[in-house]
């Protein structure tokens, strides 16, 4: 090895990444005099992914350490040592009175600056001379190491360093780790799964081909390009993350999305070949959009994108409209869109039996009649086959302007149809668990309207994990849960575990694919109509019991 370069006049001021890691050290209360030789010791996965990678590059670089007093040690993604390699016996005992041995720790807080703790620390390669060491007892070594990450995840997998008894550092430490760390990452990369290996060529593919943000998500991957880096939030993660569930594995989705930031974008996504992972390119349009502010009456149930636009048309005509879709989609706030300005009073099918068909009737018949507004018909699914017919006279002649709201439609009596087919529009309001991309959106409208003064923020794991739930009462159900998780928690992030605990098990839910949704929905439609009754909810949808049960259990429903 050529002759090391001359160390430093003593009084020359620390390079700026060891005076940083010197803070660091004497921030968490160590001292120079301190030594790291009580360290704990504890049992780590002597066949990790890590230790499987790492061990035939180390054995096969510790013949070039041979007549030399150095050594190889090799740390995990918790700053935890659990390998060595040594030349000479008398370096290892060295190293066993500074603690450095398998099964330590050998963080900062721990050992000071060196060059195992410190690029840990860093995430970047150091080398650190004797007399940089924070602690005494380290200023005999001089050191170099660097992180090892993994080539797909880009996560830190451990940290690389070799060391030698000496007060100045040799200058081919730096390559000569570089390059084991470099094998190291090829053979994490080929013990990768083969999706995995798939999910990266075809990330870097696309990366390569186009100056726009590309993402891709995989089983616990995401991969981003630094044009992507720069345009997401946290947040849109969760909503690339819900959208990649719609993904078909044949034809590109493309459509336009609203960021956390309020720049509005167009999204190709498709999935990836030979993986379950998809592609998202993003192409940021020229406009900014604002992003909405709280409205006090209107984000408990805010409209899908779309019908919003929808229902405001609706207020401009005299048409008598239905406004279906499942309890807590937001029939009430649709009606009140859609009469505008003008005054509206209810008339709830709900209340026929306690008031008698008779009176109910004449209570319409007067409405319709006299109010100078709009009269809302609610829940007309219940109504009796005599009411339907006279509703239906009443909308034909009537000076008010009606709305009527139901339950879904395909689920109407044959009189509940008939009354249907006399309104001239209708709305649908598609269900919470069809509006994932929207929930950051929502839940951020819902939180800021519960506590406006209060700095709180649902973290990307708290996002995913309500992204990953069927929400079967919608938003009524989702407001439900951000209040209990804004009271909880006044200020700072909200994580997953600040949710109520049913909801956190979303966090590792798989999404469903838009067919596993469609039969989920069926399924649990006929068990309610059916009352629980398997046998007959089996008979409903024309399959076999056995069948049922086998869906129930891959689709985990009532879980």
């Amino acid at each position: 090895m050529p002759v090391p370069t001359p160390r430093p006049h003593p009084d020359d001021p620390p390079r700026p990444e060891i005076a940083e890691s010197w803070r660091r050290a004497a921030g968490a209360g160590l001292t120079p005099e301190a030594t790291p030789d009580r360290v704990s010791v504890s049992d780590f996965d002597r066949t990790s992914k890590l230790m499987v990678a790492a061990n035939p590059v180390l054995d096969e670089l510790l013949p070039q350490l041979e007549y030399a007093s150095l050594c190889l040690i090799l740390a995990d993604r918790h700053c935890r040592i659990v390998g060595t390699r040594f030349a000479e016996s008398g370096l290892e005992g060295a190293l066993e009175r500074i603690g450095a041995v398998p099964g330590s720790t050998y963080s900062e807080e721990i050992s000071g600056t060196n060059s195992v703790a410190t690029p840990y620390e860093t995430r970047r390669g150091l080398l650190v001379n004797g007399e940089e060491h924070y602690l005494e007892s380290l200023k005999k070594f001089s050191c170099y190491g660097h992180p090892i990450h993994h080539p797909i995840t880009r996560r830190l997998e451990g940290v690389l360093d070799i060391t030698g008894a000496m007060p100045q550092a040799n200058p081919l430490f730096v390559p000569f780790v570089r390059r084991a760390v470099r094998d190291i990452e090829q053979r994490l990369l080929e013990g990768a799964p083969r999706g995995e290996q798939f999910l990266l060529a075809a990330f870097q593919n696309a990366a390569k081909q186009h100056s726009h943000a590309v993402v891709a998500f995989g089983d616990g991957i995401v991969l981003t390009n630094p044009a992507a880096l720069d345009l997401l939030d946290p947040a849109d993660h969760a909503v690339l993350r819900a959208l990649a569930a719609d993904v078909s594995a044949d034809r590109t989705m493309i459509r336009s999305l609203r960021l956390a930031s309020g720049r509005v974008v167009t999204i190709e996504a498709s999935r990836a070949s030979g993986t379950s992972g998809t592609l998202f390119r993003l192409v940021p349009r020229q406009e900014r959009t604002a992003v909405p502010a709280a409205h006090p009456a209107g984000w408990l149930a805010a409209p899908a994108a779309g019908v919003e636009q929808q229902l405001t048309r609706l207020s401009e005509t005299r048409s008598v409209v239905l406004i279906s879709g499942e309890p807590g989609t937001g029939r009430s706030h649709a009606v009140r869109t859609v009469a505008a300005d003008d005054p509206v009073v209810t008339l709830d099918a709900a209340d026929v039996p306690s008031l008698g068909e008779g009176p109910w009737g004449d209570r319409l018949a007067t409405l319709a009649a006299t109010h100078q507004g709009v009269v809302a018909v609610e829940e007309i699914q219940l109504l009796p086959a005599a009411l339907c017919v006279r509703l239906t006279g009443v909308l034909a002649d009537a000076s008010a302007r009606f709305v009527l709201t139901s339950t879904r439609r395909d689920r109407f009596p044959a009189h509940v149809a008939a009354l249907a087919a006399s309104c001239v529009a209708h709305v649908e309001l598609p269900p919470l668990r069809r509006r994932r991309e929207e929930l950051p959106a929502l839940v951020d409208r819902m939180a800021r309207a519960l506590r406006a003064d209060a700095a709180v923020r649902f973290t990307p794991s708290a996002l995913t994990a309500l992204a990953a739930q069927q929400w079967p009462g919608n938003l009524r159900e989702l407001s439900m849960v951000v209040r209990h998780a804004v009271t909880a928690r006044s200020a700072g992030d909200i994580t997953a575990a600040d949710l109520p605990e049913a909801y956190r098990g979303g966090v590792e839910a798989r999404s469903l694919t838009p067919w596993e949704q469609a039969e989920l929905d069926a399924i649990v439609a006929a068990l309610r109509e059916t009352r629980g009754n398997k046998r007959r909810a089996a008979e409903r949808l024309g399959i076999s019991r056995s069948t049922l049960y086998n869906r129930i259990r891959s689709l985990r429903i009532g879980s």
